[in-house]
């Protein structure tokens, strides 16, 4: 903290004056990109780093590409940050830029306890502005989508993964027979959803985190915050967990956005939920490989089984009526709880139960933050040791992809639905979908 803030001081003097720092704080969450709150000369800012260029292994461009796009928005009319200066190599700070700091909130469930009136159409509007950013202002560096290299890409790293989750695979063939035709390229902000965005009182306030921007399908963003694990709960209301669909797309059009296919929509959908059940495998990875050895990287590769539950859900209208209407097959039973020496689940629980109660108390800011993911991990093996749900099936996933079976095979949509409901229920049980799964299956 005392090295970052002679650097950090260092640099504003240089891009924004004289000035004392203050207030430096590290925001909560953010495991690989940081984000440190700071005041200077009576003005508040961001800093949004790599603390090294190691971080930034893999990604398509740099922070600077990133900070020059973030200009070229907000001076377009986006509600985008405004960027004070790019770190360079001599600051000492890793890779990054810094930010005015909008006071406005971010945090999902306080924004969807009560959303303003106008967020839908804010959130339309936005996005129409994006895509109208002309050619020439997005700087060199922003890549361009091709649709089927990219899901070309998303299977192979699936089959590196194993290629062993059926309701993955269901996917991946689907997308790959009902690949859209390509379309006219706009600036895609890649990650446009609840928890990028501020909102205060009068609606939307700020478009955040533009480090997955490129060129492609206005429908891969429109598709993206409708996710259902973007709305946060609230699944009576599809568009970002604030409205409608219908109010969403007709705001983006009047706000200059293209026609909305539905179709082109719901493929963008069902691939933007098979790229993030792929994230989340990809976390695993970096933790076994050493990249990212935070207990946070192996508690979001389990949520894999919340988006397995989504796209079973999506795809399951593939099915014939018959095979829909099919009562669900029982879990797997649970083994026998010993009574002699404690279990692994008894030692697991204990070293739970000493976190919350002797060390969570004593945390702050991002210290109190990694407690509760180290608990959320062993609350996941705990329930793990005691379901031993699986979500492997090789020889399935296989028959899937090759199109050697389908939904239309008698009782796979019901061993689907029973798999990835346990699944859900052992890696992530608080899941809205997966109540409302339950419901409509009968689980």
């Amino acid at each position: 903290m005392t090295d970052l803030a002679a650097s950090l001081s260092a640099f504003m003097s240089r891009v924004a004056g004289p000035g004392e720092l203050s207030g430096l704080e590290r925001l909560s969450g953010g495991a690989n990109m940081e984000s440190w709150a700071f005041d200077w000369a009576e003005e508040a800012y961001v800093l949004r780093r790599a603390p090294s260029a190691d971080y930034m292994a893999g990604r398509p461009y740099g922070h600077a590409v990133e900070a020059a796009l973030v200009k070229a928005a907000h001076a377009g009319g986006v509600k985008a940050p405004e960027v004070v200066g790019v770190l360079a190599e001599g600051d000492g700070m890793g890779t990054g830029y810094v930010m005015r700091r909008i006071i406005a909130e971010v945090s999902p469930a306080k924004i969807l306890a009560a959303p303003p009136p106008s967020l839908v159409a804010d959130l339309g509007r936005e996005l129409a502005r994006i895509h109208a950013l002309p050619r020439e202002v997005i700087p060199e560096g922003i890549p361009a989508m091709d649709t089927a290299e990219a899901l070309a890409e998303l299977k192979a790293r699936f089959l590196s993964y194993g290629g062993d989750r059926p309701a993955i695979a269901l996917a991946v063939k689907w997308c790959e027979d009902h690949l859209p035709e390509p379309t006219e390229p706009v600036l895609v902000h890649g990650d446009y959803r609840m928890g990028n965005v501020m909102v205060d009182a009068g609606g939307l306030a700020a478009v955040l985190d533009w480090e997955l921007a490129h060129l492609g399908d206005a429908h891969e963003d429109l598709a993206f915050g409708c996710m259902t694990v973007w709305r946060f709960g609230q699944l009576d209301r599809p568009a970002f967990g604030v409205g409608s669909l219908e109010a969403y797309f007709a705001a983006y059009e009047a706000a200059g956005g293209r026609p909305v296919d539905r179709e082109r929509f719901r493929f963008w959908l069902i691939y933007r939920t098979l790229w993030w059940a792929l994230g989340c495998l990809q976390m695993g990875q970096a933790w076994r490989s050493g990249a990212d050895t935070t207990v946070e990287r192996v508690v979001v590769g389990r949520r894999t089984a919340e988006q397995e539950l989504d796209l079973v859900r999506l795809l399951e209208s593939e099915a014939p009526e018959a095979e829909r209407a099919r009562p669900l097959p029982p879990s797997p039973v649970a083994p026998e709880v010993p009574v002699g020496e404690p279990t692994n689940r008894e030692m697991v629980q204990a070293v739970r139960d000493w976190l919350g109660e002797a060390i969570k108390p004593g945390a702050e800011g991002h210290g109190k933050f990694q407690v509760v993911v180290a608990m959320n991990a062993l609350g996941i093996v705990m329930r793990d040791l005691d379901a031993g749900a699986r979500a492997e099936d090789k020889r399935l996933a296989e028959a899937l992809m090759r199109g050697q079976t389908t939904l239309a095979e008698p009782g796979l949509l019901a061993r689907l639905r029973r798999a990835v409901l346990d699944k859900c229920a052992v890696d992530s049980p608080k899941y809205a979908a997966l109540a409302a799964a339950r419901a409509d299956w009968g689980g």
